[in-house]
């Protein structure tokens, strides 16, 4: 099942999730959707043979996408999206045990699916279709959704909660009411793992930060530095 991350609706098949995208969102879409409905053929019944020409046109129209995604959109640490390559990393003070990773792509899975994830908490990869609502939880959320939060421009914090001070209860409540749009939200979550190594990782696409102590400032600037600036729809 795909669902809409616009309006929820649920569909059967990508085929039937792409056709309501380009009908009902045309205006909406965000980088990577643009380009899903863009490839989308639809067919019909009867079918249709493509003349030499239309071929040439689509060659060529092929070539100059690649052309584009491979110097304009992979490269020089950009936004990630599917690119293999690493983002890079403002050169702040606070940001100094910032590290980035290379993509490990942005595709659709159903949820519930099991995913190996290369990082944890992870920072990219195949991901569930709905991602998850910016907030302060106290519950694990599941992390194809964060990792769709985190494709859309979200900043994901993850804390032990066992080591939660109330100094860093009160900073991410207040951040993660400050920033609450959809793409560009600040969520914070408990660790997937029960013992993790260090009580606080600051998370964005490709991007994490490991804290021994939680630090309002280091927050400050991560957050600035990376949200709203996701692959799918940069909105800063």
């Amino acid at each position: 099942m795909e669902e809409c991350d616009y309006c929820g609706e649920s569909f059967p098949d990508e085929d039937a999730y792409l056709d309501h995208l380009a009908a009902e969102h045309e205006g909406e879409l965000g980088r990577i959707d643009r380009r899903r409905v863009a490839s989308h053929d639809p067919g019909d019944d009867e079918g249709f043979e493509l003349g030499p020409t239309v071929l040439v046109a689509l060659l060529v129209l092929a070539g100059g996408l690649v052309v584009y995604v491979t110097f304009f959109m992979g490269g020089g640490g950009g936004n990630g999206g599917d690119g293999g390559a690493a983002r890079e990393i403002p050169d702040d003070p606070l940001l100094a045990d910032a590290e980035s990773f290379p993509s490990n792509g942005a595709s659709h899975v159903s949820s519930g699916t099991d995913i190996d994830y290369e990082q944890m908490p992870p920072l990219s990869g195949p991901h569930y279709s709905r991602a998850a609502s910016g907030g302060f939880y106290e519950e694990r959320l599941p992390l194809g959704n964060l990792v769709h939060s985190l494709e859309h421009g979200h900043i994901v914090v993850h804390y032990d909660p066992d080591a939660l001070s109330a100094e860093a209860r009160a900073d991410l409540q207040n951040l993660t009411s400050t920033y609450d749009d959809p793409w560009a939200s600040v969520t914070a979550v408990p660790h997937p793992e029960d013992d993790p190594e260090t009580p606080y990782v600051l998370t964005a696409w490709q991007v994490r930060l490991a804290m021994d102590e939680y630090d309002p400032e280091t927050v400050s600037a991560f957050t600035d530095a990376f949200r709203g600036r996701g692959p799918e729809n940069p909105v800063r």
